[in-house]
């Protein structure tokens, strides 16, 4: 249909250009200086104003553009046309009848302008009508008010694609096909139009057509890749979803025992009014009858997750807030189906959470305190959590703001627990919607625990804590949560305590808390508020504390990574506190820790370290205190280096700088190592000192 209304479309507009070519040769013959010419022209001229007179053909639209010129008007084109011939013939007035012509194709386009104004008007309140049934689920009237719209006017897009969506909802995805194709006519590049299109051919299974159209969005619009991978991945779904059941069907007919089994165990399970242990019992055998993706998906088609929905004694015993151990006994059995169910098959992960008492219960049996219903209710998550297909229906369907605090609970636990849900947890942060829904138990749940969590590091899981505490770190990439945990006096306190800690407790696990809680505070030093100039100089303090360990303990036991968290946290104290730089001097005067650090083969240590020196410098008597030290060569090395990071050797030419304008005796040890030259071709990297 679509394509017969395009070749008549193309057919009246050749036949449009074809009368403009004859008359155009005509106006040339009649202007010709050949009087044969002229005589000839003359003869034909008056043939074609008989023939229109005693015959006219029916009116036409001509389309040019998608603009509608209206032969309704007072005269229409061909009579103008023909007007200017015989007034050309007649009273050879060429000028002014051209003049005139002109005037008229004005005066019509003026007109079919207002025109297309007002039923602009029209069909955008229209629409307006049309849009406010779809929202009421009326789709018949909002397709009724869409079509009205288009007669008022047939080029907008809008219509097209709002009428679409609500042919889609009736399940008409032929219509809704061709009213996107029209859309695309309209607007080449109407994503809207190529997304409901690609949902049709999904719907009548046109997988590769689906494709096609998904992968036009992309095209047009390389910031769609979420969407795209999203509509992708529910295709492939759909196909894998069809051809699976087609297989198991197969199976059905072909009368194999293990698949006819499966039905004849969830009819079992039917049954109304059994003892729970009937039903636990059949549970666990349908569990050990899921093989493979065929006894998984004969299990969805033959309703096996309506056992919770359908069965009162089943749904009782899974969702009793105080399960005796026949109930404990029924959940666990439940829980074990829906793993075999569940893995590896998306469409049944997806089914499952849409049952409402799943949805529900889940974080109930997570904060059971039954120890074998949170292992396999962990176990069961788990399946979610480590794909980002599974994770985005977890996201997609559950409320899970108190999620975080119910996972960071089993830090407490001494078995595998722990770490299944701090596991579940780092799983779960990759996903923006979860850190967002993060947000709202924050502050009054969250942090609470966590800071209790901190300061109980002693008593608690170290290896969950160390894990957990790393988890708030990746949360800080959220600004609204770094922003909270920064103003959270109580975290600061805890932090801290962890790191006294350390000092009593050399333990590899618990070295493994510190390194997490000294990344954990350098994120949240990315804030600037009171709480952090509160804390500016115990931090560095304890910064100090670790990299000056007379033993060599504590560094030696993190090796890089610790004295790498330290400087950093260090240099951002000094950065914004001038009390951290006068304590930081004040206990190590001669600067031994920093030198130190200034010799390391790490580049990140030495810049920060480097930063740290010149932040410091700024003290009276800081520069003065280095005056017999190697502080100038190392500087200098740094600055003049090859060093990958050009950090390196700013911060080093800043602080060279600094040292010789605060002390201006050492630039005779300058002078010395013919280092002015150096100091001056590093300036580059120095914006200002």
């Amino acid at each position: 249909m679509l394509a017969e209304a395009d070749r008549e479309e193309e057919e009246d507009f050749q036949r449009f250009l074809r009368r403009v070519d004859d008359i155009a040769n005509l106006v040339q013959g009649l202007n010709s200086a050949d009087p044969a010419v002229k005589e000839r022209t003359i003869a034909e001229a008056e043939k074609r104003l008989h023939d229109q007179e005693t015959s006219r053909e029916e009116e036409s639209k001509t389309t040019v553009n998608r603009t509608i010129i209206n032969t309704r008007a007072s005269i229409d084109f061909n009579e103008a046309c023909s007007l200017f011939v015989c007034f050309k013939l007649k009273y050879h007035q060429l000028s002014w009848l051209k003049d005139g012509f002109l005037a008229i194709l004005e005066k019509d386009a003026k007109e079919r302008a207002k025109q297309r104004k007002r039923n602009e008007h029209l069909a955008n309140a229209l629409k307006e009508k049309g849009n406010d049934a779809f929202r009421k689920g009326d789709y018949v009237v909002a397709i009724q008010r869409y079509t009205e719209g288009l007669e008022k006017l047939k080029d907008k897009q809008e219509l097209y694609t709002n009428r679409a969506q609500a042919y889609l909802k009736m399940h008409e995805c032929e219509k809704a096909i061709t009213d996107c194709e029209w859309a695309l006519k309209c607007n080449e590049k109407c994503i809207k139009a190529y997304f409901l299109m690609g949902k049709a051919h999904l719907a009548v299974r046109h997988y590769s057509e689906s494709r096609q159209c998904y992968e036009k969005i992309l095209q047009i619009d390389p910031q769609k890749e979420t969407l795209f991978k999203d509509c992708m991945n529910e295709v492939n779904l759909e196909e894998k979803r069809m051809k699976d059941e087609e297989r198991a069907m197969k199976e059905v007919q072909s009368g194999k025992l293990a698949a006819l089994s499966i039905k004849e165990m969830l009819q079992k399970l039917d049954r109304p009014d059994q003892n729970i242990l009937y039903y636990t019992g059949g549970i666990r055998l349908l569990t050990g009858a899921m093989k493979d993706c065929t006894e998984q998906t004969l299990f969805r088609t033959n309703n096996g997750f309506s056992i919770l929905k359908d069965n009162e004694i089943v749904r009782w015993g899974f969702c009793a807030e105080r399960k005796n151990a026949a109930e404990v006994d029924l959940s666990v059995s439940l829980l074990f189906l829906w793993q075999a169910v569940c893995t590896g098959n998306e469409e049944n992960q997806h089914l499952l959470l849409t049952q409402p008492d799943v949805n529900a219960q889940l974080p109930k049996l997570l904060s059971s305190g039954v120890s074998e219903i949170q292992k396999e209710t962990l176990a069961l998550i788990s399946l979610y959590s480590e794909n980002e297909n599974g994770r985005r229906l977890l996201v997609r369907h559950l409320d899970l703001t108190k999620w975080l605090q119910i996972l960071m609970t089993f830090v407490k636990s001494t078995d595998a627990r722990a770490s299944s849900a701090m596991n579940i947890l780092s799983d779960l942060t990759k996903e923006e919607r979860f850190k967002t829904q993060c947000r709202v138990m924050l502050s009054t749940g969250v942090l609470p625990l966590f800071t209790h969590l901190l300061t109980s590091a002693k008593l608690v899981n170290q290896a969950a804590l160390a894990h957990c505490i790393g988890i708030m770190g990746n949360l800080c990439a959220d600004v609204v949560i770094r922003m909270q945990m920064a103003e959270c006096k109580e975290c600061w306190q805890a932090c801290l305590k962890l790191v006294d800690e350390c000092f009593d407790v050399s333990t590899p696990k618990y070295q493994e808390c510190l390194f997490a809680v000294l990344g954990l505070m350098m994120n949240l030093l990315l804030e600037s508020n009171v709480i952090i100039q509160y804390f500016a100089v115990d931090i560095s303090g304890r910064c100090m504390s670790l990299l000056r360990d007379k033993d060599g303990r504590i560094v030696t036991a993190g090796g890089q990574i610790t004295s790498n968290y330290c400087i950093k946290t260090l240099s951002i104290c000094t950065r914004s506190n001038r009390q951290a730089q006068e304590d930081l001097v004040k206990s190590d005067k001669r600067f031994s820790v920093l030198l130190k650090l200034l010799d390391s083969e790490n580049e990140m240590i030495v810049g920060n370290a480097a930063f740290c020196l010149g932040q410091c410098l700024a003290v009276p008597g800081a520069a003065t205190s280095l005056l017999n030290s190697n502080v100038v060569m190392i500087l200098l090395k740094h600055a003049g280096g090859d060093a990958t990071r050009t950090s390196v050797q700013e911060n080093a030419a800043i602080a060279l700088g600094k040292l010789c304008v605060a002390e201006s005796r050492h630039i005779f040890q300058l002078r010395k190592l013919n280092g002015l030259a150096i100091l001056n071709s590093s300036m580059k990297y120095i914006h200002s000192i």
